[in-house]
This record gives structure tokens, sequence and C-alpha cells, in this order.
């Protein structure tokens, strides 16, 4: 195995299991938006700028999920699309091999053509690793997006709490939970845009 499929198959590896900390983080900013709408609900008008924040929140987690659904799926579809340029530049190497060997030989030239399909084949699986490559790091910008959100909605969240009487502290710990699960999500997705970005350039 060559450095660079080491390397492609260390990447993918490494955006799964960044990702899977994202969906852990993301889940629980659902469940800090329910909980921050138990709490508005009953603190009633002292919290009422806060009660429709909730609902951005939890839909903001939702999009997060779906968002790192999609992407851990296209992950799996490059882990394979790697496993695939693997085999085909082995193949490729092989033949490569031979048809130098066969050099001279009564039917040496027969090697060409093979030659040129594995390296085709080889080549478009490359092609195919570089788009799918641009196309994750455009989902994982989004999921970034959703991470600034966050940070907004937490920086208003904690503003709407500070009128809440006795229910700041409670409102507010919701607010920094947000805003701390955004810093995560958004360390999380750079690491994954890091181990991608070479490929799309190469």
């Amino acid at each position: 195995m060559n450095n660079q499929t080491k390397s492609q198959f260390v990447a993918v590896a490494s955006i799964t299991s960044e990702l899977s900390a994202v969906m852990v983080v993301a889940k629980e900013i659902s469940l800090a938006a329910a909980n921050a709408k138990a709490i508005a609900f009953r603190a009633g008008d002292k919290a009422k700028g806060f009660q429709p924040i909730t609902d951005f929140i939890n839909e903001l987690a939702k999009e997060t999920i779906d968002l790192v659904t999609d992407i851990n799926v296209y992950a799996l579809l490059l882990y394979r699309l790697t496993v695939n340029e693997y085999r085909r530049t082995g193949a490729y190497n092989r033949f490569e091999i031979a048809t130098k060997l066969a050099e001279g030989a009564l039917y040496g030239a027969s090697m060409q053509a093979p030659l040129e399909n594995a390296r085709a084949r080889m080549q478009d699986c490359q092609r195919q690793f570089k788009r799918d490559v641009a196309h994750l790091l455009s989902q994982l910008e989004a999921v970034m997006h959703h991470a600034r959100a966050a940070r907004v909605i937490a920086a208003n969240s904690r503003i709407e709490a500070s009128q809440a009487g006795e229910y700041l502290q409670s409102l507010q710990a919701v607010a920094e939970s947000v805003d701390k699960a955004a810093h995560t999500i958004h360390d999380n997705v750079q690491r994954c845009r890091v181990a991608l970005s070479i490929y799309r350039s190469n």
C-alpha cells in the first residue's frame, strides 16, 4: 500500500471519528433545547423572549444531525472508493511490470491495451475521489455554518436569560452549553476539513 492510499484511509477514518463526536454533541444540543423549553414554559412571561430561541436551538440541532448523517454516508462511500483505488492501482502496477518484462517478446505489444485500460480505471478512481472530497468539504462547510449560527443563538440566549428573574441561572446554563457545543462542533469539523483539504488541490 503506497503512502497516498494510506493517508486517504487515515483521512477517512479520522473524519468518521470526528463526525461521531459531532453527532453526540448535536444530540446534546437537542436535549438542551428540550430542557430550555421546559424552563421557559415554567418561567412564563419572564422568559417570553427565550421561548422562540429554544425552537431555533432544536431546529439547528436536528439539521446538524441530518447533515452529519448524510456526511457519514458519503464518508463510507469515500472509504469504498479508496479501497477500489488501492486495488486498481495495484492492478496497474502489476500490468506495468508485466509490460516491461514482455518488452521485445513476440506478443509483448499485446500488453499495452490492458495497461492503458488499467491506468484509465485507476485515474477514474482518483478523479472520483477528488470530486467526492470537494462535495464532502462543501457539506462540512454547511455544518460549520450551523456551528456559527449556534454561537449567535447562544449569545442571544444569554441576553434573553438575563430577563428571566429566578430562572436566569438555568437559562444561562443552557446558553453556555449551546455555546460550548458549537465550539466543539466547529473544532471537530475543522479537523475533518484539514484532513481532507490536501486532496482538493492534489
